[in-house]
């Protein structure tokens, strides 16, 4: 599959999730707001019940109220009386309640009304009736007893409970209707939702199961690739260590047979140089006699120097500066060729890891170098340093290579300071060593480490190859090496090596 390819089935599947998470937020959020109506429906439907079912205990107490009264009426007997002013004041707050209940609602609140008023004189009529019987006027009272059920209060609160019964009948039954059809909205919302979350549940676990067989057969394609991978770079790398080795090989050869001829310009330079003041002996007879000049006296010998004029001086110290640059060339061509084969003597040479006290292994590096740190009236500081396993032979030359180039390159009359230092970071050893310095232009940073190749003011001795050593020294030990330098302003060489050198990279010439 193309790397396009997978992008567009990327972009579908998180399509697909966010329309399948934002249709179940919607039902949810539906089903949420239904079952809150639904239950709004439910309360509004038990709130009916509760005003029909005040409104019944309002007319049972009228009922007590009116069956304590005729009984008093009747037997004047005071357990009536009792009762009959039990129920009275029941009748009030009962109706309060109803009224309460039928507030929110401007059709009961008339009837209410209504009610009250009616429900008010009916008390009135039965407290007559009582203080008839008080007084003793027991003809009057039951004249009041036969008439009590046909008075116009009776008749408005029958007709007026009617009609609050069919008002909330009405209201109960719209309200069942709403609540019912809320259920099965929300019920319809839910299985909805339900089925969504099912259909979801079932393209997760589809587009889980397709991605991870595309997942197992790039890990397949993975695998292989890496074995192929593996043997490429193996055979590579065969390939490289022999072609280094050649290199070397070559190298050392190169090195070892410029020698010869290297030693006969030598030994000829020698003899020409034995032969100068044969020859320039003889110039000067010869101009001697042209000229008939005295003769050299008779005590001179044969190495005296003789005595020139004019071209023939001129000659002599010509041929002695061409003596002079070729035994100066003879010298630096000797010392390069040296250094090569210590190159190539160091790159046969296999590495012996040994766990390694830094510290003490610079400072013996640094006593080595007492006298030139005298000289230079310089001050090396070591920090505390971390110990690792390592080849100790490789160390030394590293470490010792680096402050010898301090010391060597420091500013003229500024005292010396050199600080060497170490932490630890993820397995990894890191030494730093800084200085006050004459310090490197930033575009010669990577000049610096080639071979043959030197940055800045060449007045000091070397070959320009001490850099390029410690790198290829610093990569053979697995680690790295970089510098921070700028003009005038010091430099600071850092080099970063594994802590416990890992056996598979041992003895390994890279």
């Amino acid at each position: 599959m193309t790397s396009e390819a997978r992008k567009r089935r990327a972009l579908w599947q998180i399509l697909l999730l966010s329309a399948g998470f934002l249709a179940l937020v919607i039902v949810s959020v539906g089903a949420v707001l239904l079952v809150d109506k639904a239950r709004d429906h439910s309360r509004l439907v038990v709130h009916t019940v509760e005003v029909e079912s005040q409104l019944s205990n309002l007319l049972l107490e009228i009922r007590r109220a009116e069956s304590a009264t005729r009984a008093y009426l009747l037997t004047s007997a005071p357990q009536f009386l009792t009762e009959y002013q039990t129920a009275a004041d029941n009748v009030l707050p009962a109706a309060d309640k109803l009224a309460a209940l039928t507030a929110d609602n401007p059709v009961q609140v008339e009837n209410y009304t209504r009610l009250r008023k009616a429900i008010e004189q009916r008390l009135r009529e039965f407290a007559r009736g009582v203080d008839r019987v008080k007084n003793n006027d027991v003809a009057a009272s039951i004249t009041a007893l036969r008439n009590g059920t046909s008075t116009d209060a009776v008749q408005t609160i029958v007709e007026t409970s009617r009609t609050i019964r069919a008002e909330e009948g009405r209201l109960f039954a719209m309200r069942t209707a709403d609540a019912d059809r809320t259920q099965v909205l929300a019920s319809a919302v839910t299985i909805a939702g339900s089925t969504l979350v099912i259909a979801l549940a079932g393209i997760s676990i589809f587009l889980v199961r397709r991605s991870s067989r595309a997942r197992d057969h790039a890990e397949e394609q993975l695998r292989d690739s890496n074995l192929n991978l593996e043997t490429t770079v193996d055979e590579r790398t065969a390939d490289l260590r022999e072609a280094n080795d050649e290199i070397q090989r070559f190298a050392y050869i190169v090195s070892h047979d410029l020698r010869s001829p290297l030693v006969n310009i030598m030994g000829f330079t020698s003899e020409l140089e034995e032969l100068r003041g044969d020859i320039f002996r003889r110039i000067a007879t010869l101009a001697r006699t042209q000229s008939a000049a005295p003769q050299a006296p008779e005590n001179a010998t044969d190495t005296a120097e003789p005595v020139l004029e004019g071209a023939d001086k001129q000659l002599s110290e010509d041929f002695t500066e061409a003596l002079g640059f070729i035994k100066s060339s003879i010298a630096k061509m000797d010392r390069l060729i040296s250094a090569i084969l210590n190159l190539t003597r160091e790159g046969r040479r296999e590495f012996d890891p040994v766990p390694i006290d830094t510290k003490e292994l610079i400072e013996a590096v640094v006593t080595t170098m007492a006298h030139q740190v005298s000289e230079a009236e310089a001050r090396i500081q070591i920090a505390p340093l971390p110990n690792i396993v390592s080849d100790r032979l490789a160390l030394e030359q590293i470490f010792g290579n680096l402050i010898d180039n301090a010391l060597k390159y420091l500013k003229s009359g500024v005292p010396g300071e050199i600080l060497v230092r170490g932490r630890t970071k993820l397995g990894f050893a890191i030494f730093e060593i800084s200085d006050n310095g004459r310090g490197i232009d930033p575009k010669d940073h990577q000049r610096i480490f080639d071979l043959f190749r030197r940055a800045g003011t060449q007045d000091r001795p070397g070959q320009g190859i001490g850099l390029a050593h410690v790198r290829a020294l610093v990569r053979r030990l697995g680690g790295t090496m970089s510098v921070a330098s700028e003009l005038h302003k010091g430099s600071t060489f850092t080099i970063t090596l594994p802590i416990d050198w890992p056996s598979s990279n041992r003895n390994t010439r890279k």
